[in-house]
C-alpha cells in the first residue's frame, strides 16, 4: 500500500493557481524528498496533505484513506506535520507537557504521563524538559519537541517542511540522524520539504524536482549522487549545489 497518493493535485489560494497536476505516490516506510526554488509549490502540497490548504482539486489519499476539504480526525491520526521554525510552532506560554498532551486530549486518547513520557525519550530529551517552557530550551531542543508532538498520536506519515533549515549545522546533523533512526525503529513514512540537496542525499530513497508548481522531475537518490538528474532545471540545482 502507497502511503500517499495525490492524483491530478491542483491548488490556489484565492483566484492564484499554485499547483499544476501534481501526480504523486510514495509508498508505506519510503522517505521522499520535494526539492526546487523557493515558491515552487513545495510547502503548499504539504499544507493540503495536512489539511491547511483548503482550496484544491484532484485526490489526496494517505494510507489508503481519501482527504476531504474539511477537519478529518481519521487522517490526522494517519499524519501529522513537523515545520520549519520550531519557536514558532510551539506556544510561548504552554509547558512542553503542555503541548505534548493537547493532541492527546483532542482526541480523547488516555494514558498521557506515559506517553509523553515515552515519546521524550524517543526524541532524546530526559524528563527534566516536560515542564520547561520554550523558550527555556535551544533551538535543537525546541525541535525535538516539536517532531515529539508530531509523534503523539503514532502517526504513520510525517511531512516535514524545512525541519532542519532554521538550526545551527552541528545541530542539523543532530536532528537528521534523529529522524534517519525514527524512521527506522517506527516504520514511518517521511514527505520533506527542503532547498538542501546534501540533505535529500543522507535522509530520502527519491525525489521530486518543482518548478513553478509542477513537477519536472522524479528520481532515485542513487541518481542525484551520481550527478544524473536529466531535466535541465534540475540540473541547475546541483550546479549551484556544487558552487555552493
Amino acid at each position: 500500500m502507497n502511503a500517499i497518493d495525490l492524483k491530478n493535485l491542483n491548488i490556489s489560494y484565492g483566484d492564484t493557481k499554485v499547483v499544476f497536476d501534481v501526480d504523486l505516490d510514495i509508498a508505506e516506510g519510503e522517505s521522499f524528498a520535494l526539492v526546487g526554488e523557493s515558491g515552487s509549490g513545495k510547502s503548499t502540497i504539504l499544507r493540503a496533505i495536512a489539511g491547511l490548504a483548503p482550496d484544491w482539486t484532484g485526490a489526496i489519499s494517505v494510507m489508503g484513506q481519501g482527504r476531504s476539504h474539511h477537519v478529518d480526525r481519521a487522517v490526522s491520526r494517519q499524519v501529522q506535520m513537523v515545520f520549519q521554525d520550531p519557536y514558532g510552532s510551539l506556544h510561548p506560554r504552554k509547558t512542553i507537557d503542555a503541548a505534548l498532551s493537547e493532541p492527546l486530549a483532542i482526541h480523547g486518547i488516555g494514558n498521557r504521563d506515559e506517553r509523553v513520557e515515552a515519546v521524550l525519550k524517543s526524541v532524546g530529551l530526559d524528563q527534566r524538559f516536560r515542564f520547561r517552557f520554550p523558550h527555556q530550551l535551544s533551538g535543537g531542543q525546541r525541535q525535538r519537541v516539536a517532531i515529539a508532538r508530531a509523534l503523539m498520536l503514532e502517526p504513520k506519515v510525517l511531512l516535514l517542511d524545512e525541519p532542519t533549515s532554521a538550526l545551527d549545522v552541528s545541530v542539523q546533523a543532530e536532528i537528521l540522524n534523529l529522524l534517519k533512526r525514527l524512521r527506522r525503529e517506527q516504520n514511518l513514512t517521511y514527505l520533506m520539504v527542503t532547498h538542501n540537496l546534501p540533505v535529500v542525499s543522507f535522509l530520502c530513497d527519491r525525489l521530486a524536482v518543482m518548478r513553478h508548481g509542477r513537477i519536472v522531475e522524479v528520481a532515485d537518490v542513487s541518481q542525484l549522487k551520481a550527478g544524473q538528474l536529466s531535466d535541465p532545471y534540475s540540473q541547475e540545482l546541483l550546479a549551484a549545489t556544487a558552487g555552493s
